[in-house]
């Protein structure tokens, strides 16, 4: 039996005008509204209308992109979509995965992601990191390397993001970066760019954020999930709010596991994945991993 999974996009997928065309639908724009009152500004003309600056803000960007792929599914649900077999978010897309799947409210969910921008924001201002993307090395190759890289300088860099074969991103202390860069480039890497930013998520320097975040995370009521979500630091499903709340608070240390989520849900059966919120980039991501997956983009009209 095939079956279906929702992935939800992370930082990087947002860009002015996402959620526009969404907001002339009534279930949107309910959700769209709510936001706007429960975060005492337009967070709906900030993703609409920018300024890209203050949208890039993580501590707007997050709950911006978590706002577009809920209106995303109400829309979505409103024109008869079922839900699917499994749901999956990258890194801050989880906690949308998570509020789709039931496990946590919209205004709850929406709180959550709201502080944990703030957090993030906080910590990299007090640890300043730094995070470049590899390509063409293997993920057991780069962990290699970010260990020696460690070693040399006692300053900490690690895995950040498994995405997919050939793609992976590290993060961590700047100068324990560069050192990892280099070491990339000699291995053989085709592409070593750093990312245009100072936050070293899913990384240890995120630790100050990852325990206020866990205090964040005990105060809002979690149910059970009503589908399975996979859990970006083991790439497993988890369901109840036991190993919601773990993975919650171990996620913005750890490395997401975004090949190894995907390589699971083809393993449970999984052959059709939907992109659900703005841009495409996990499709993307998908397309590497599971090369004969059907792959769909929800869009309006179609």
């Amino acid at each position: 039996m095939t079956s279906t999974a929702f992935l939800f996009p992370g930082q990087g997928s947002q860009f002015v005008g996402m959620g526009q065309e969404l907001y002339e639908q009534p279930a949107a724009r309910a959700l769209f509204d709510a936001a706007d009152a429960q975060l005492g500004f337009s967070l709906s003309s900030l993703c609409f209308n920018g300024p890209e600056e203050e949208l890039t803000d993580t501590v707007n960007q997050q709950p911006a992109l978590f706002v577009v792929s809920l209106a995303t599914w109400a829309v979505m649900q409103a024109q008869g979509w079922e839900r699917p077999s499994f749901v999956a978010g990258h890194s801050l897309g989880e906690l949308s995965a998570l509020a789709m799947a039931g496990a946590m409210s919209f205004a709850d969910g929406l709180a959550l992601v709201r502080r944990r921008g703030e957090l993030m924001k906080e910590a990299g201002e007090r640890q300043p990191g730094a995070m470049a993307a590899i390509l063409a090395l293997d993920a057991a190759q780069v962990e290699g390397i970010c260990q020696e890289a460690s070693g040399k300088n006692g300053r900490f860099v690690q895995l950040a993001n498994d995405n997919c074969p050939g793609q992976v991103v590290i993060s961590g202390d700047a100068t324990a970066l560069a050192e990892a860069m280099a070491l990339a480039e000699a291995a053989g890497a085709r592409k070593v760019v750093k990312l245009p930013i100072t936050i070293a998520a899913h990384s240890p320097l995120m630790q100050s954020a990852a325990a206020a975040f866990a205090e964040a995370v005990d105060a809002i009521p979690l149910q059970a999930a009503h589908i399975p979500v996979i859990a970006n630091a083991t790439g497993l499903p988890i369901q109840t709010p036991d190993e919601i709340r773990a993975e919650l608070k171990a996620q913005l240390t750890s490395p997401v596991r975004w090949t190894d989520s995907v390589n699971y849900l083809t393993a449970q059966g999984v052959e059709t994945f939907v992109e659900v919120g703005a841009g495409d980039v996990l499709l993307g991501l998908v397309k590497r991993i599971a090369r004969k997956s059907n792959r769909v983009k929800f869009k309006l009209g179609e």
